[in-house]
C-alpha cells in the first residue's frame, strides 16, 4: 500500500467494528446488485450497448454538445460554457447576484464537490444548504463525502443525533417530528400511544424521529431560497433535457419552490437520445444502490413559469482526458458507485484514505488524471483483483488502467524506492535458476527465526497477519504428483 493511504486507512482500522460495518454495508449493495442482474437476460447485452454508447458518444462529444445546446436553448433554458473550476464559479456568482440571491438549496452533485462551489459561495456571503440528507449531515459535521452514491454511510446514528442537537435542530424541529410520528401511526390504524415520547426517540436516537426532523428542517431552508441547484446524472441531446435520479426527492423540491434552477453537468454527461436513457436507467440504480431503479427520476426541460433554468457545462479537464490514449475511456463512468462498493481495498479502508475527492478505482483513475503529483498515492489501495471491470455497468478496465498508471510511476519520479529495490532483487533473482532454485532451499530456514525478531514494527506483514511457514515448493509438488494437472 502506498504510504499516505495506508496511514489514512491505518487510522481507519483502529476500530475494527466500524470496519467490519463498513465492509459489510457496502458490500450488500453488490451482493443486491449481482442478485438483480440475475434477474434479466439481457444483463450482458445492457452493459454492452451502455458502453458502446458512451463510446460513441465521447468520441463525437462535440456534436452531441452542440445539438444539446441548441435544443436546450430553444426549450427557454440558458446554457453556459466553462473551460475550468474558476470559471464556473464566477459563472454561478454572476447569475447569482443578478438575481440577488442570499440562500441557494442544493441537490448532491459530484461536480461542484470538484470545483469547490460550497466554498466560494461562502465565501462570498452566500448560505448554502445540501438537500441530500447524508450530504446534508455531511456539511454540518464540516466533513467531505466518503462514497459518491452514500455520502454519510459511515456515520452513525449516535453521531447524527449529537450533530442535530450541536446545530439546534432537535430543539427547533424536534416536537413537531414526534407530532407526526404520532399522526402517521393514528393514520396506518396504530395506537398513536406505541409511538415513544419525544425525549425517547432523542435517547434511543431512533432513525425515523432523526429523518422527520431532518425533513422539517430542510423544509424551512425549501421554502426561504432564492436559488435551488442540482447535477445532472443524464443531459439528452435529441431532447436539450437534463435528468436527475434521486431517492429522497430533494431535487424536485429544490426545483419546484425556487424560481431561479441552476444545472450543473460535466461534458461527458450529455447521452444522445430517450432510447440512450432506457439503457442507463435500467443499470444506474442496479449498479449503485441495489434497487431496480430510483424512487424519483426527474426531467428538466424548461424553466418554471416566471422562473429562469440555467445550464452550465463544465469541462475542467475532460477535455485533456478525451486527448489521453490510455484513459480516455474513464469518461464512460455514470458515477454509479458500484467500483467501490465490490472493492476489498476501498470497503476496508473508507473513502477518507485516499487524497482525491473520489475514493476508490475510478476515484485513483480520475485523480492520477487530474494531478498525478498529488494524487499518484492511491495507485497502490489496488488488489488488482479486476472485480471493478466486472461490476461495471459501461465496462470501463478500471483495474487494467490502474495497472498502466503505476507502470509510469519510476518515469514520473514517484516509484517507492523500497518496492523498486525489490523488484530489482526479484528480476535477479527469477532470471537466475541456480541463484532460485538455491533460494528454495533455504526458504525453510526462515521457520526457524525467533518470532521476536520477525514480529517488529518493521515488519509490515505482521501488524495484521502472523508470519507464514515455508513448506514444499511448487516444484517439490509438482514432481511428486501432488499437484493436479500433472
Amino acid at each position: 500500500m502506498s504510504t499516505i493511504h495506508s496511514k489514512k486507512a491505518a487510522e481507519f482500522l483502529r476500530n475494527p467494528e466500524k470496519v467490519t460495518r463498513h465492509d459489510q454495508t457496502f458490500w450488500s449493495v453488490r451482493a443486491k446488485r449481482d442478485t438483480l442482474a440475475y434477474e434479466l437476460e439481457e444483463w450482458e447485452d445492457l452493459r454492452e450497448a451502455a458502453s458502446q454508447i458512451k463510446k460513441h458518444t465521447v468520441t463525437h462529444l462535440a456534436d452531441y454538445l452542440e445539438e444539446f445546446e441548441r435544443n436546450a436553448t430553444r426549450n427557454g433554458a440558458i446554457v453556459h460554457w466553462a473551460s475550468d473550476a474558476d470559471e464556473y464559479n464566477a459563472i454561478v456568482m454572476d447569475i447569482m447576484r443578478s438575481h440577488g440571491v442570499k440562500k441557494v438549496v442544493k441537490g448532491k452533485s459530484m461536480l461542484t464537490e470538484e470545483c469547490h462551489l460550497n466554498e466560494n459561495l461562502q465565501k462570498n456571503g452566500i448560505d448554502v444548504v445540501e438537500t441530500d440528507l447524508g450530504e446534508r449531515i455531511l456539511q454540518l459535521m464540516h466533513l467531505p463525502p466518503s462514497h459518491i452514491i452514500m455520502p454519510a454511510i459511515h456515520i452513525t446514528r449516535e453521531q447524527v443525533k449529537e450533530n442535530f442537537g450541536e446545530k439546534g435542530i432537535l430543539q427547533k424541529q424536534g416536537d413537531k417530528a414526534a407530532a407526526s410520528m404520532v399522526s402517521s401511526a393514528v393514520a396506518a390504524g396504530k395506537d398513536g400511544g406505541s409511538v415513544p415520547a419525544r425525549e425517547t426517540l432523542e435517547a434511543e436516537a431512533d432513525p425515523t424521529y432523526l429523518t422527520r426532523c431532518a425533513r422539517y428542517h430542510l423544509r424551512d431552508n425549501f421554502m426561504t431560497a432564492e436559488c435551488g441547484m442540482t447535477g445532472a446524472n443524464f443531459g439528452v441531446a435529441s431532447t436539450g433535457e437534463i435528468v436527475v435520479c434521486t431517492n429522497e426527492g430533494n431535487a424536485d423540491m429544490s426545483t419546484s419552490v425556487p424560481k431561479l434552477h441552476i444545472a450543473s453537468i460535466g461534458l461527458e454527461k450529455v447521452i444522445p437520445n430517450y432510447e440512450a436513457v432506457g439503457v442507463f436507467q435500467r443499470l444506474l440504480a442496479r449498479h449503485g444502490t441495489g434497487q431496480a431503479t430510483t424512487v424519483y427520476t426527474s426531467h428538466y426541460r424548461k424553466p418554471r413559469p416566471g422562473g429562469e433554468f440555467h445550464i452550465i457545462l463544465v469541462d475542467n479537464g475532460r477535455s485533456d482526458i478525451l486527448a489521453n490514449p490510455e484513459h480516455w475511456q474513464t469518461l464512460k463512468c455514470m458515477r454509479c458507485g458500484a467500483c467501490m462498493n465490490t472493492c476489498p481495498v476501498y470497503r476496508r479502508s473508507m473513502g477518507y484514505s485516499y487524497t482525491y475527492f473520489i475514493p476508490g478505482p475510478i476515484g485513483i483513475n480520475l485523480g492520477m488524471l487530474k494531478d498525478k503529483d498529488k494524487n499518484y498515492h492511491n495507485c497502490s489501495a489496488c488488489s488488482l483483483c479486476l472485480s471493478c471491470e466486472n461490476v461495471c455497468p459501461v465496462k470501463v478496465d478500471l483495474g487494467t488502467q490502474i495497472y498502466k498508471w503505476r507502470q509510469e510511476l519510476d518515469s514520473m519520479g514517484h516509484a517507492d524506492p523500497m518496492k523498486k529495490a525489490m523488484s530489482g532483487g526479484m528480476k535477479i533473482m527469477f532470471g537466475s535458476p541456480t541463484l532460485y532454485q538455491s533460494a528454495l532451499k533455504m526458504a525453510p530456514l526462515a521457520n526457524y527465526i525467533p518470532s521476536f525478531l520477525t514480529n517488529i514494527n518493521l515488519n509490515a506483514w505482521c501488524k495484521y497477519h502472523t508470519m507464514p511457514e515455508f513448506g514444499k515448493s511448487f516444484h517439490q509438488l509438482w514432481k511428486s504428483g501432488k499437484v493436479k494437472g500433472k
